[in-house]
C-alpha cells in the first residue's frame, strides 16, 4: 500500500487518511491510484464495519495536481515515452465500469459498509468529487468547496454528475458546475453537499462510525446495498458520458486558454464552439 494513503483499522473502523499534506493532498497519477487502492483493500473485509475518509494537513483534497493541469493545457494525456509509465486519471481497468479518476470517488461507493468524510480546508474539483462519493459527509464550516472542472475548461469526470443527483436541485447542481464557484461549508450543507457541520469533523466522523458500529453488520451493509440500486442502474452509461465529453475538451484550445489564461493573469481568448 502506497504512504500517499494512511490507514489504521480498529475496533471495527478503517480511518483512511490522503497522506500528501504538503500538496494539500493535490490528485496527481500516483495519488488517484493510492485512493482506489485503499478503497479496494477494504471491499472485502467483514471485519470492518464503517469507514472514515479524511485528509491529512491542511486540506482534504484540494483538487488536481497543477503540474497536472500543465500538462493538459498541452495536449498531454499520458506518460509520453520516456521513464516508467505512471498511472492516469484516464486509466481503464477490465471489469470496471469507470476510469483510474471516477472509480478513485466511486470506490467508496462499492465498499459494502458506510463510509462517513471528514472534510476539512478544501475539497475543490475533484476533491469535492472524492467526498460526494462518501455516504455521509462532515464538514467543518469554513470548508471551501468548488466542482471546479469548467474554470479550468473542462467538465465533472470523476462520478461528480451521478454522485450529485438527489443530493441537490437540478438548478442548483447546474449553478456550481457551470459557475465553478466557490463556496463554504455552511452553504454546502444548506444545498445538500454537507450532510453535517462540524468544528471537529474528524472526531465527529469517528463517533457516528462508532454508532454504525452498534448497529448489526449485516443490516447495515443490506441497507447501504438497497439504497445504491437506483444509482447503479444509470451509472456506467453516465460515467462512459463524462469520459466522453472530457475527452473532447482536453488539449483543445478553448481548454488550453482556459488554464494558461490563469497562470499568465490574463483575460482569455476564447474560440466559438465547433
Amino acid at each position: 500500500m502506497s504512504e500517499r494513503v494512511i490507514i489504521n483499522i480498529s475496533d471495527g473502523i478503517a480511518d483512511v487518511r490522503f497522506n500528501r499534506p504538503d500538496k494539500r493532498n493535490a490528485l496527481d497519477g500516483e495519488q488517484f491510484q493510492a485512493i482506489v487502492d485503499a478503497g479496494e483493500s477494504l471491499k472485502g473485509n467483514k471485519k470492518i464495519r464503517a469507514v472514515v475518509v479524511s485528509g491529512e494537513g491542511a486540506s482534504f483534497c484540494a483538487g488536481i495536481d497543477l503540474s497536472s493541469l500543465g500538462g493538459m493545457a498541452s495536449g498531454e494525456r499520458g506518460n509520453g515515452d520516456s521513464g516508467e509509465r505512471k498511472p492516469t486519471a484516464g486509466d481503464m481497468e477490465d471489469g470496471r465500469i469507470t476510469h483510474l479518476g471516477q472509480q478513485s470517488a466511486w470506490v467508496w461507493q462499492e465498499v459494502p459498509v458506510p463510509v462517513i468524510a471528514a472534510v476539512h480546508g478544501h475539497a475543490l474539483g475533484g476533491g469535492c468529487q472524492i467526498a460526494l462519493g462518501a455516504d455521509i459527509r462532515i464538514a467543518h464550516p469554513d470548508t471551501k468547496f468548488s466542482v471546479r472542472e469548467v474554470y479550468w475548461g473542462l467538465v465533472p469526470d470523476m462520478a461528480g454528475t451521478v454522485l450529485m443527483q438527489g443530493l441537490v436541485r437540478p438548478d442548483v447542481m447546474k449553478d456550481i458546475v457551470m459557475s465553478a464557484r466557490i463556496f463554504d461549508g455552511r452553504e454546502a450543507h444548506e444545498i445538500g453537499i454537507v450532510t453535517r457541520l462540524s468544528e471537529t469533523p474528524h472526531a465527529d466522523a469517528m463517533a457516528y462510525a462508532e454508532e454504525i458500529c452498534r448497529r448489526s453488520p449485516d443490516a447495515v451493509r443490506g441497507a447501504k446495498e438497497l439504497l445504491n440500486r437506483l444509482a447503479l442502474d444509470y451509472a456506467a452509461q453516465q460515467f462512459a458520458a463524462e469520459r466522453r465529453i472530457i475527452g473532447g475538451l482536453i488539449g483543445g484550445h478553448n481548454q488550453r486558454e482556459s488554464v494558461m489564461s490563469d497562470f499568465e493573469k490574463r483575460a482569455p481568448a476564447w474560440a466559438d464552439p465547433k
